[in-house]
């Protein structure tokens, strides 16, 4: 049986060579046959597809010719817009040369360039005050001039000459007026105004007599000016002193840096007072600090009028 399959089914090498053959040559015809099919498909276009196709590109030809039209259009308007522009219908009328505009001189048929002279002019302070002015324009010529002529209107409000006034009188100030002899003010409520008409006393002192008062909390004696080199004895006839318009400061409650400011205060003297407190508790009175060696009685005296416990 085995031998009976070998009889039917062997085949020799030039045999087998030429099956092989025979199979890839059906398989290229196939194959063959489906690319050709396949590309006869793509490539095939019906008779109404064409008919779409040449309704398309007709309709893409009219668009396009359409928006040539429209610039073609735009670009007449905008050369006529130009020409006008550049040459404006002539229009004669009546106007001011002091006021009228570069359109308005356009249509009276001046050029642009002469039309930009004369509002430079008056740009320069130039003005025109009679008629025979405009023709003075750099650019304006006899022909024009004759032909706006009888249009030129310049009222009479523009052909005064304004001369410039090189002096302004000024009021000369009024000199300060001072107290009469005998009239007394309170040191601790004067202003400035009110010290500055006291003989002998300015801007300058009664500055300085205010100042310092701020920073003491008011004067409790007249004497207190020399602490600024002030003469009292020109001054002390004009002043009196009210010792509750003195303001105090709570030794109890008030800081270092406060207390130094003060002008009778030091920083030494304002640490030993805010010491004494942290340590001992409240204060009642200056008497502890006359055993200090930061404090003299002078000292103690001067600050006493400035202090409180409360």
């Amino acid at each position: 049986m085995q031998n009976l399959f070998k009889d039917y089914f062997y085949f020799s090498r030039g045999e087998k060579r030429g099956i092989l053959i025979l199979i890839a040559a059906i398989c290229i015809v196939f194959l063959a046959g489906y690319l050709i099919s396949a590309w006869q498909r793509r490539e095939y276009i019906s008779p109404d597809d064409m008919a779409i196709q040449a309704d398309a590109e007709q309709e893409y030809e009219e668009f396009i010719a359409s928006l040539k039209e429209k610039e073609q259009h735009r670009e007449r308007q905008y050369t006529t817009y130009k020409k006008q522009e550049e040459n404006p219908p002539v229009i004669l009328a009546s106007f001011n040369p002091n006021t009228a505009d570069s359109i308005t001189f356009r249509r009276l048929g001046l050029p642009a360039w002469k039309a930009k002279n004369i509002l430079h002019y008056r740009a320069k302070g130039g003005k025109f005050r009679k008629p025979e002015d405009f023709k003075k324009v750099y650019g304006i010529t006899e022909e024009q001039y004759s032909v706006l002529l009888p249009y030129i209107h310049i009222p009479p409000e523009d052909t005064v000459h304004h001369i410039p006034q090189l002096y302004i009188a000024q009021n000369a100030p009024v000199e300060n007026i001072k107290y009469a002899i005998g009239t007394i003010l309170d040191l601790n409520r004067a202003d400035t105004t009110e010290l500055k008409k006291i003989p002998g006393i300015g801007s300058g002192i009664a500055r300085l007599i205010v100042g310092y008062r701020q920073r003491l909390g008011g004067f409790y004696q007249i004497e207190q000016l020399k602490d600024i080199n002030l003469n009292i004895q020109q001054l002390q006839a004009w002043f009196s002193i009210d010792p509750a318009n003195v303001h105090r400061i709570n030794l109890n409650r008030i800081s270092v840096d406060r207390l130094r400011s003060h002008p009778y205060i030091n920083f030494y003297q304002a640490k030993a007072i805010v010491e004494y407190r942290k340590k001992k508790g409240s204060l009642t009175s200056l008497k502890p600090f006359s055993l200090y060696e930061e404090f003299t009685e002078t000292d103690l005296e001067r600050i006493g009028h400035y202090v409180c416990f409360e």
